[in-house]
């Protein structure tokens, strides 16, 4: 009798060091399940960081499918942080210029990015990406968030195309770009680094889009074709990107804390097979100037809108010259989770 109580007990113990294990003793591990989550870059992740008369995303007809009304988002609905954070389980993060005044929101992290900057400084007087990650660094200096907090959050990044056209717009060489490629890609690193270091467990980056059939690459060939060329440099930032995100996964203890989103894939696979995903228009914008001259939201001196938008902003994949919509995002979305990226920051 006495053996069988022994058998019992070491059976009963056997079974709670296996749950208090997280089923280790199987080969399994426990899901990270973030409950923050910290944003930064530019207008592809920004929920409203500028201020409502400096930016056209505070604009009719800005938000008309998502909140039905302009809300600082550079689309006429919800953006990829939208989408991210709620497949991650958090809810979008507050943006930082509104911290104040939805304190209540704290608790889902923070978005600190600004439409159209970039890793190092644009046309656009707003934060850099290192100037975000100060402004991040300052709040948990601030006893904002604990390092428990942070030890359960996750961080999006989404930066670089506006690097690119600011170099071109400023007469950059083309015998200079893989040099000024190298430069903004190693920054990238620093600040990819720099982020974990402060505390955040995963670090998710997208790799660039295909800035080459953005509508305003395309419009030149009425909304028909890529620019290659475009493409092309696209690529080459993308590699040293990939390259980048494996090393520094390399050098750390856990080889999962950084994840590469593959952007330029998802936007092709849906920009190659619209119908797919209920995209008719895949190039040409729902919202677009009536001239050249003018863009989406805008207005004359005398309130006349100059610009038009389509009927039915599902059906097309880009929203303005730049920015897709609600509808592309969620395409995007989907191509995404097909490739597992998203699943990598849950474990």
């Amino acid at each position: 009798m006495g053996s069988n109580k022994h058998i019992f007990s070491l059976i009963f113990l056997s079974l709670i060091l296996l749950l208090f294990s997280g089923g280790e003793a199987s080969g399994q591990h426990m899901n990270f399940r973030p409950t923050k989550l910290f944003v930064f870059g530019d207008s592809y992740v920004d929920t409203g960081n500028h201020g409502r008369r400096l930016s056209f995303s505070w604009k009719d007809p800005y938000g008309i499918t998502f909140p039905g009304k302009p809300a600082g988002r550079f689309s006429d609905g919800r953006v990829l942080t939208d989408f991210i954070a709620k497949y991650w389980g958090v809810k979008s993060p507050v943006p930082y210029r509104l911290k104040r005044l939805m304190p209540q929101h704290l608790k889902n992290g923070m978005n600190f990015a600004y439409g159209g900057t970039g890793v190092f400084d644009t046309w656009i007087p707003a934060p850099n990406m290192t100037t975000q990650i100060d402004l991040f660094q300052q709040l948990i200096k601030d006893k904002l968030y604990t390092a428990t907090d942070l030890n359960y959050s996750v961080a999006l990044v989404s930066v670089a195309g506006n690097d690119y056209s600011h170099y071109i717009s400023n007469n950059g060489s083309t015998e200079g770009f893989p040099s000024f490629i190298s430069s903004v890609v190693n920054q990238m690193r620093s600040n990819l680094k720099r982020i974990h270091e402060l505390g955040v467990k995963k670090v998710a980056v997208g790799g660039l889009q295909p800035l080459g059939c953005l509508p305003r690459n395309t419009a030149s060939s009425t909304f028909q074709r890529c620019n290659d060329t475009s493409n092309t440099l696209v690529a080459f930032h993308n590699s040293l990107l990939s390259q980048a995100v494996t090393k520094l996964n390399q050098e750390g203890k856990d080889h999962s804390t950084f994840i590469l989103l593959n952007l330029y894939d998802s936007f092709m696979s849906v920009l190659n097979h619209p119908s797919t995903h209920n995209i008719q228009n895949q190039f040409q914008p729902c919202c677009i100037g009536v001239s050249s001259e003018y863009s989406c939201g805008n207005v004359d001196d005398n309130s006349v809108k100059k610009y038009s938008v389509c009927d039915d902003p599902k059906s097309a994949f880009f929203w303005d010259l730049v920015h897709p919509t609600q509808a592309g995002w969620h395409a995007v979305y989907n191509k995404l989770q097909t490739s597992n990226a998203l699943q990598q920051i849950l474990y």
